[in-house]
């Protein structure tokens, strides 16, 4: 199905080709002749041969006058722009890929220079800036790795973002700052993400460094804890335990607004909330406030890979979490859910984007053939009425039906081989439930309900083949056929319970977003994190750490060059 990692990175850059005259040999400016390499040393990564032909095509059609230059000083533009590139860490970006920490000392050089400065200085500043600038703008916009999972959106929206056009707005621009706004992903999620990014950098940097001892046994509430002032002073800082709220006289007991607040802890960190401190609640109380704004600051990254418009309100499936939300046109939540993901261990869901276009009421279940060859072939090895006795029948490889009974010696030869397949008679028992939704997709995954209720009460919930279980079909469907009002709730209730097989295509189809997170802020406020169960992170912050570093001729090597 999906493999390993679903964030292979496919490393083009996210503008198509372009081509430019290359800048006349007889250049009379300092600006023209820097144009002709595609190096300027004194940035900390000096190659931008990724940006070149845009750059030169910029400064040609403007005949190679300065941007960010008037009358030998910055304008006032140019230190919006340098502002926002030192400030990009509370974007989740590195200030070091903008020239961030250099920009005070090369603004203190042009003000103090003699007048007029030297044609060259000014030509590098400006040039070092153009580069900057454009490289801010395309990861603020794209991403530093975007892997283009959502293939046909980014190719969309690369069509229409014009960065050189895009500069030239800037340049001009009588608000700087708002423009560089407007180019970030237009969700109120983005911006919930962004500032408490900031929190958790401020949290960090007040980070004491001692840890809470682990115990032999849970901490249960009421018990004695000799490490009550440390938890105490940890779930202050990160606002489970309220600054106003007074503790127990006996600071050696774990109790009251304590227990509250390991609660409240448990529960934004995808842990039982059962106030006891055990091994994995101790691991998160652990974990430092440099890992969570990691986490931060990639769940932004990713923000970035996402169209910044729908045809209408999609339907949001976060891997980590669990969770689906159904939101509407402001993109707030109308519908959530808890949902049974792929298995990490070698099924693990994928993240895409796809439309969802049918609802199937009562649907039979095809059983993919790697689970007939891997799990159905052995069982009916030692049973070979087990089909019969869980609703299964046997079909050519065309779905047309063979047989329904106790399986021979010969179909089981067959089944084996995959030239006679399986499907499980729909009902009750079947392991799509009684509702699935299609959403055509490479991958084979679709989204439906499921006869393991049970599942839904485990705080993680990767059980799945790849496909993905709804908690709540019926009210899910509800949701889809919202706007096909022959489609009431009672009719819905009367498909899934009834004796036919029916299938509804949707009107309109509906964005299905699935998507990867650790991290999310809430309506509320309320930052929730999440294991990394398939080591997505890990992964994703490995390849953006390796960016800048040189390469064996000792030049800078950045991510998309």
């Amino acid at each position: 199905m999906f493999g390993v990692l679903v964030f292979l990175l496919v490393l083009t850059a996210s503008f198509p080709p372009a081509s430019a005259e290359p800048p006349p040999a007889d250049c009379g400016s300092a600006l023209c002749r820097l144009l002709v390499s595609d190096s300027l040393p004194s940035l900390r990564w000096p190659h931008f041969s990724d940006y070149k032909v845009q750059i030169q095509n910029s400064y040609q059609n403007a005949g190679y006058t300065y941007f960010w230059i008037r009358a030998g000083r910055a304008t006032e533009q140019a230190k919006t722009v340098i502002q926002a590139l030192q400030e990009s860490e509370t974007k989740g970006l590195n200030p070091e890929d903008y020239d961030g920490p250099r920009w005070n000392d090369r603004l203190l050089r042009l003000r103090d220079a003699v007048s007029p400065p030297p044609e060259t200085d000014l030509a590098e500043f400006d040039l070092a800036l153009t580069v900057s600038a454009m490289r801010y703008i395309s990861d603020l916009r794209f991403g530093r790795a975007n892997p283009r999972l959502f293939q046909d959106a980014s190719d969309v929206e690369s069509e229409k973002f014009d960065l050189p056009s895009f500069l030239r707005e800037l340049v001009h621009a009588t608000d700087a700052k708002a423009a560089l706004d407007g180019i970030e992903p237009p969700y109120q999620s983005y911006r919930r993400t962004e500032r408490a990014l900031q929190q958790y950098i401020a949290m960090a940097r007040q980070e004491g460094v001692g840890l809470l001892p682990v115990t032999k046994k849970p901490v249960e509430p009421g018990a004695s804890y000799a490490a009550t002032a440390p938890l105490a002073e940890r779930l202050r800082l990160l606002g489970d335990l309220p600054k106003n709220v007074s503790l127990p006289l006996d600071l050696n007991i774990y109790n009251g607004p304590l227990v509250d607040a390991v609660r409240r802890f448990q529960v934004r960190h995808g842990l039982q909330p059962d106030a006891r401190i055990g091994k994995a609640t101790l691991a998160q109380l652990n974990t430092p406030l440099s890992h969570r704004v990691r986490q931060l600051q990639l769940t932004l990254e990713r923000w970035r890979w996402m169209p910044h418009d729908f045809p209408q309100p999609p339907i949001v499936i976060n891997i980590p979490e669990f969770e689906l939300r159904a939101t509407n046109d402001s993109y707030q939540t109308e519908l959530q859910m808890k949902v049974v993901v792929g298995a990490a261990y070698r099924h693990q869901t994928p993240a895409f984007l796809a439309y969802l276009q049918e609802v199937v009421f009562r649907p039979y279940w095809n059983v993919p053939l790697s689970i007939q060859r891997a799990e159905l072939v052995p069982k009916l090895e030692r049973d070979a009425a087990y089909l019969v006795k869980n609703r299964y029948e046997v079909v050519t490889p065309q779905y047309t039906f063979v047989s329904n009974r106790i399986v021979d010696q010969a179909t089981l030869a067959q089944l084996r081989s995959g030239t006679l397949r399986t499907r499980q008679i729909p009902g009750p028992e079947n392991a799509l439930g009684l509702v699935a939704f299609r959403f055509p997709n490479e991958y084979d995954v679709y989204l439906h309900g499921t006869p393991a209720a049970q599942l839904f009460e485990k705080t993680r919930r990767d059980f799945s083949h790849g496909c993905i279980r709804a908690e709540k079909p019926q009210r899910l469907a509800e949701w889809v056929m919202r706007n096909q009002p022959q489609w009431t709730p009672e009719r819905i209730a009367e498909a899934m319970n009834g004796e036919k097989t029916i299938h509804v295509r949707l009107e309109r189809p509906i964005p299905v977003l699935i998507v990867y997170a650790t991290a999310i802020v809430l309506e509320s406020g309320e930052v929730r994190f999440f294991e990394d169960i398939y080591g997505q992170d890990a992964t994703l912050a490995k390849t953006l750490e390796s960016r800048g570093k040189p390469t064996s001729a000792g030049r800078g090597q950045r991510l998309r060059e």
